[in-house]
C-alpha cells in the first residue's frame, strides 16, 4: 500500500531513499505478532527471548516495545516487564468511539474533496471482501475488511488521521483474534454494509455516508460485545 508521498511521486522524479532503522523493522514484526495472536493479549514479552527469536540486540528490540508502549499496545509493570494490553469490554465501546470519529472525519473529506478516487480504491477493496469471503478464510476476510478501512482513511489524505488509525485497526484486530473462536461476523452483512458506504460515498451525500458509517460501527461494536459478554 503506498503512502502519501508515494503517491505524489512522479515517474522518473528522484527521491531520497528511504531506510528504516532496525527499531522500526522489530516494532512491525512485534506488532504484526499482536495482531495475529502470536503474542496474545496478557502475555509478558521476554526480552532475551525476543533478541534471540529476531536476532537483534536488545537495544533495538527496547526501543521497538517503548514504541508500543507508546502505541498502548503494550502496558509496563514495575519489577515485572512489559505484557501485551488486553481490552475488556469499556476498551472495545472507547476504541470504536475513537474509531468512528476518525473515520468519520475521514468521510467528510472525501465527500468534498476525494469522491471519485475514494469510489475506485473503495470498490476494489470491497472485491477483495468478497474474494476473501468466497474463500472461506476469516482470517484474509479481516485482513481485507482492515484494509477496506485503511484505505479509507488513506484516501482522505489527511496524514495525521492515518497515524491515529494505525494504532485503532490493530487494537481491533486484536480483539478479533482474541475471540476468533466465538466470533461469527454475518458476512453478507458485513459485505452489504462495506457496499453500502460505497455507494453512499459515490452519490456526494455526506449525510448518508455518516449515517451509513455510524450503522456499521454500532453493529460491529454489538456484535463484538455480544461474543465478550458470553465469555
Amino acid at each position: 500500500m503506498l503512502g502519501l508521498d508515494e503517491q505524489n511521486q512522479q515517474p522518473g522524479e528522484l527521491e531520497p531513499v528511504q531506510r528504516r532503522s532496525t527499531a522500526a523493522i522489530v516494532a512491525d514484526q512485534l506488532r504484526s505478532a499482536i495482531v495475529y495472536g502470536s503474542l496474545p493479549p496478557g502475555s509478558q514479552l521476554g526480552e532475551a527471548e525476543l533478541a534471540s527469536r529476531l536476532g537483534v540486540s536488545r537495544g533495538p528490540l527496547r526501543e521497538a516495545m517503548q514504541r508500543l508502549v507508546a502505541e498502548g499496545l503494550l502496558r509496563s509493570e514495575p519489577h515485572r516487564g512489559l505484557f501485551v494490553v488486553e481490552l475488556g469490554p469499556e476498551d472495545v465501546k472507547d476504541l470504536y468511539l475513537a474509531r468512528l470519529a476518525v473515520e468519520r472525519a475521514a468521510c467528510e473529506q472525501i465527500v468534498r474533496r476525494h469522491r471519485v478516487e475514494a469510489v475506485a480504491e473503495l470498490t476494489a477493496a470491497h472485491s477483495r471482501m468478497v474474494s476473501a469471503a468466497g474463500k472461506g478464510d476469516s482470517v484474509e476476510l479481516a485482513d481485507a475488511d482492515q484494509e477496506f478501512h485503511e484505505t479509507l482513511v488513506r484516501v482522505s489524505g489527511s496524514a495525521r488521521l492515518q497515524r491515529m488509525a494505525q494504532t485503532l485497526f490493530v487494537e481491533t484486530r486484536m480483539c478479533l483474534t482474541a475471540l476468533q473462536d466465538k466470533y461469527q461476523a454475518d458476512v453478507q452483512a458485513l459485505l452489504d454494509e462495506h457496499k453500502g458506504l460505497v455507494d453512499a460515498i459515490e452519490t456526494g451525500d455526506e449525510q448518508l455516508v455518516i449515517r451509513r458509517l455510524e450503522e456499521h460501527m454500532r453493529d460491529a461494536l454489538h456484535r463484538l460485545n455480544v461474543v465478550m459478554a458470553g465469555d
